[in-house]
Formats: C-alpha cells, structure tokens, sequence
C-alpha cells in the first residue's frame, strides 16, 4: 500500500518518505525507556510494523502550507504513538491473539503488562503534545475522549431503540476516524496551510477512516489469509458484530429464509466455538458470507465514505498533495490486507 503514489513528482515522493523516515526515527526514540521492564513491552507493537497511515497523512496535510518541520513530525509521532496505545487496550479487550502478524503483547507477557504498556504510550504522546500549544492539546483530549466513547459504545452495543448499522458506523467514526482526521488537522495546523483547509481536511480524514474499517470488514473474510496475517472470519468467529454480519441480520429479520437460516448456522457455529469447538466448524458459514451479497453491499458502503472523504477536498488547489490524498482514499478501499 504505497501511500505516496499520488506524488507525481519524484523528488517530491523521495522528500516525503526522507521525512517519513525521521517519524519513524523519532517513534524509536520517544519510545525507549529508561526502565528495562517498560521498554520491550512498550516498543512491541511499534518494531511489529504497520502502515503509518496516520503520520503520513500529516505529512501530506502539511504540504498544503509550508511542508513538514519539526512540529509536523512531532504531531505525527504523537498521533502514531496515540494510536499505537490504543492498540494495546483493544487487543486485551478483544481477546485477540494476533496483531500485525505477531502473537498480541497480552499473550505474550499479561494482560496488566499490556495495558500498561499502552498507558505508557499514551502518556508519552501527551508529553509530546504539551509544548505544541493550547490548540493542539485540545485537539489531542477531544480525539482521546472519542476513542474512550467508540469503544464504550462497541462494548456495551445499541441501546433500546437505538438502530445497530447507524451505531457501528459511529462506533468506527469514533473510534477509527477521529484520529485520522487528528493526524489531517494537525499536520494543517503546524504545516502552515491556510486555516479554511483545516475543517475539510478533519473530515476527509474521518471519512477515509470509517472506509478503512470497513474494507477491513471485507477483508476479515477473504480467504487470502497469508495476506491479513488472520484466519479468514476470524471476527465471524469470534462473535464480533461486522458490517456484514449486521446487514445478514436485517435481511433475516426482514424474512428472507435463506439469509435467516445463514445466521442461524453462524450463531450456532460461534456458541459451539465458545464451548470448546475448533474454529474450522464455521469455514463452510465464513465462505457463505464472503461470496454473499452483503459483503459487496459492505465494500460499496466503504467506496462511498471514500467518495465523501474526496469530495471534502474541492477546497482544495490542485496539486499534487490533492492527488495524493485522493490516491490515498483509493489505496485504502482498494487494499486486500
């Protein structure tokens, strides 16, 4: 997933990376601890790798004032660092095993240990964040505050009333976009880019964020396993409430017999894997679902916040960091893992 592929300019993309290089750098070192018992846990995630979506975009948003400086890149650390912490918190929450193709950091050492290596992560984003002004670390405890909300909301699921598609999305909103849109914002703020780009460019950021998560839903049931580092459906596995499983859900209710008869098959399949089952006993449902129609009606809602998120650009000149965004809208809905 080459996010700079919009660059057209060569020297431009080289630029880009030289600077994406010293993000990386200074990610290594504002995570180094003094304390040997913090330091390995707290860099795990981080040496696992990823795409660095985030810091990248705020790069990229900078290129709309005077380009990246040493704030940029600090916000860009901050924000990576933010959500690097946050990944620590949701894996213990989640049960999950793996993350970025690594056993996750509870399995590896506790689930205290894990927890408060991402407690350790967020606080030192916030040291980061503490000599960049009143803006910014404002900024940075509104987006916290959204993380704490989307996953409370994820955790204790639609209430009475409350419709379950609407609910997700703004689960993802939250919990995804909003610090997407932190790391567009910022790299406007201390790019120096007039302010009228600010707003627009938040929103692309929580729209493509929301595209993600759910091309991430496609793709948790693709059997290209190699690829997503997971078993395929390994959230339909586990009883987690994707975009798909929630539209199946709606078409069950509505009385279409096949799609009822589906689910049943599914809900049967993930009570029979929480009482000690192999988690093969649904590969025949994890099929079903990824050749079903609400999978392509998932990957056509994701293609649609993506076309949002690009349309909250008309503000902007063109240019080749307009491209750019727009080509990192298109990589992130056209990405198999």
């Amino acid at each position: 997933m080459n996010l700079f592929r919009g660059v057209q300019d060569r020297r431009h993309a080289k630029a880009l990376q030289a600077e994406l290089d010293l993000v990386e750098a200074g990610l290594l070192e504002n995570l180094t601890f003094a304390s040997p018992v913090a330091d390995v846990p707290a860099r795990y995630l981080l040496e696992a790798g990823g795409k660095r979506i985030r810091p990248t975009l705020t790069l990229l948003a900078s290129e709309l004032g005077e380009g990246p400086n040493e704030l940029v890149r600090r916000a860009a650390q901050s924000v990576e660092i933010t959500h690097l912490a946050s990944l620590y918190h949701d894996d213990v929450m989640d049960d999950a095993t793996l993350r970025r193709g690594v056993p996750a950091a509870q399995t590896v050492w506790s689930n205290s240990i894990a927890i408060l290596a991402g407690d350790l992560l967020f606080a030192r984003a916030s040291t980061l964040v503490s000599g960049m002004g009143e803006e910014a670390i404002l900024l940075q405890a509104q987006t916290f505050e959204r993380l704490c909300l989307g996953q409370l909301h994820e955790t204790v699921g639609p209430q009475e009333g409350e419709a379950p598609i609407p609910h997700y999305l703004q689960v993802l909103a939250d919990k995804t976009g909003a610090l997407i849109a932190c790391a567009a914002r910022m790299g406007v703020m201390f790019g120096g880019a007039p302010t009228e780009y600010a707003d627009p460019v938040m929103e692309y950021g929580e729209r493509i964020g929301v595209a993600f998560q759910l091309i991430d839903d496609v793709i948790d049931l693709s059997p290209k396993s190699q690829q997503t580092g997971k078993l395929a459906g390994t959230d339909l596995r586990a009883g987690v409430a994707t975009l798909p499983m929630l539209l199946l859900r709606e078409r069950a209710a509505a009385g279409n017999v096949a799609d009822a008869e589906l689910l049943e098959r599914i809900d049967a399949g993930v009570l029979a894997i929480e009482n000690g089952a192999e988690p093969a006993v649904l590969d025949a449902e994890v099929k079903a679902l990824q050749l079903h129609d609400v999978t392509r009606e998932t990957e056509m809602t994701a293609r649609r916040w993506a076309e949002e998120a690009v349309a909250q650009l008309d503000i902007l000149p063109k240019s080749s960091v307009k491209r750019a965004l727009e080509r990192m809208a298109e990589s992130i809905v056209n990405r198999e893992g």
